[in-house]
């Protein structure tokens, strides 16, 4: 039971924290425009967050090696309030610029996930690492179950409420956090250390598989991000969805990702085995991708959404499980740091090619997306081919 308070304090945190992105990420597109934006404009309205998540995930990542998870934790979950706050103050004054500053604040301060990530691998044995792992997918259902439901509800009772109502989950979650989530025991080696060990990093990416573990990560975020940054709009434009009904949408797909995780993913990813996962996951998301870009009404897009999402999350609990065990304890941080960096250097790139493929033709940026998950399962093919022995 000792071992498992720990697992069930960040699995808390990271839902409660995941509530507030939930209901503004659906939102984001809508609101751009709303205000006038171009399709280049709300993909820069991504690219403000991911951007600077790009640069700052791995300093987290390091710092918390260095310091602790829970120090990170608890910072990360104090910049969403303010970045919340500050959507807010946005929404009510209808104002571009505001938003922007916004999304930039939470960029800074998203290290919430990749430290998680390190935590859990610092309090699961090896066999239990990606039980432990799906846990965040199964966060990440429950945040975008619930989240977009309640930012469509608020929306339609205050266009300003769903701002406030995030950073009220996220000053829950801080708290929760500092009230319960305990420090894990980690071993640290011994040294001199800095935010970025590069001698580390170089170690963690000699071991063969890494690197393809990594690019595996980032296209398939890549992919999934184009999906993300478009699906809104398809609500919107071609199905004459109003925020609520799109955030319903969303709510639907959350759902699916929770039971996905909690009912197939937890339940058998070792038993069938993660690189295994990650193949079938492949085809199902690129079988989703095609879905959308082909659904004639919107029941068939209900319908055959839950492909695309069931198919995400077979896949990154199994990389994320793989690339912890792949890499030793005392860099572990640091380089679920460079994962969640490159996986913010694909949601760059997901709306920056999504929108403007979105503009030219409705089905061509899903078409893109499968396109991107057949490249993956060949690259999955590959990992199959090189086991190497675990090192955390």
């Amino acid at each position: 039971m000792r071992r498992s308070s720990p697992l069930v304090a960040v699995f808390l945190t990271v839902v409660i924290d995941l509530l507030g992105f939930g209901i503004v990420l659906p939102l984001l597109p809508l609101y751009g425009d709303d205000l006038g934006a171009s399709k280049a404009t709300i993909g820069l309205l991504f690219i403000s967050f991911s951007g600077l998540q790009f640069f700052a995930a791995p300093i987290w990542g390091r710092l918390s090696d260095r310091i602790g998870r829970r120090p990170i934790l608890l910072l990360g979950l104090a910049g969403s309030v303010v970045s919340y706050v500050l959507f807010g103050l946005a929404s009510a004054q209808l104002s571009l610029t505001w938003m922007f500053i916004s999304r930039i604040v939470a960029g800074v301060f998203g290290g919430t996930i990749s430290t998680a990530y390190a935590y859990i691998a610092d309090v699961t044995p090896i066999e239990e690492r990606g039980r432990g792992m799906a846990l965040i997918g199964v966060a990440f259902g429950i945040g975008f179950t619930l989240g977009p439901a309640i930012g469509g509800l608020g929306h339609w009772i205050d266009p300003v409420a769903p701002g406030f109502i995030a950073a009220a989950f996220s000053l829950i979650a801080f708290l929760y956090c500092l009230r319960n989530l305990p420090e894990p025991e980690r071993h640290v080696a011994a040294g001199r250390r800095t935010w970025f060990d590069v001698a580390s990093f170089r170690k963690a990416l000699g071991v063969a598989t890494v690197p393809l573990l990594l690019l595996l990560g980032f296209l398939t975020i890549t992919c999934f991000a184009l999906m993300e940054s478009t699906l809104g709009l398809l609500g919107k434009q071609v199905h004459k969805l109003d925020y609520y009904e799109i955030g319903l949408l969303f709510t639907w797909l959350g759902f699916c990702s929770a039971i996905a995780q909690g009912m197939i993913v937890r339940r058998y990813m070792m038993r069938v085995g993660e690189v295994r996962f990650v193949l079938i996951g492949a085809v199902m998301l690129a079988a989703g991708m095609v879905a959308f870009s082909m659904a004639p009404s919107l029941g068939w897009l209900i319908g055959l959404s839950p492909l695309a999402v069931l198919g995400f999350a077979m896949i990154t609990p199994s990389l994320n499980s793989l690339l912890s065990r792949r890499s030793g304890r005392d860099v572990q941080g640091g380089i679920m740091g460079v994962n969640q960096s490159l996986q913010s250097l694909a949601r760059i790139i997901g709306p920056m090619v999504g929108l403007p493929l979105f503009g030219l033709s409705v089905p061509l940026p899903f078409q893109v997306g499968a396109g991107i998950m057949v490249v993956c399962f060949v690259l999955g093919v590959l990992l199959a081919r090189r086991p190497v022995a675990d090192r955390s």
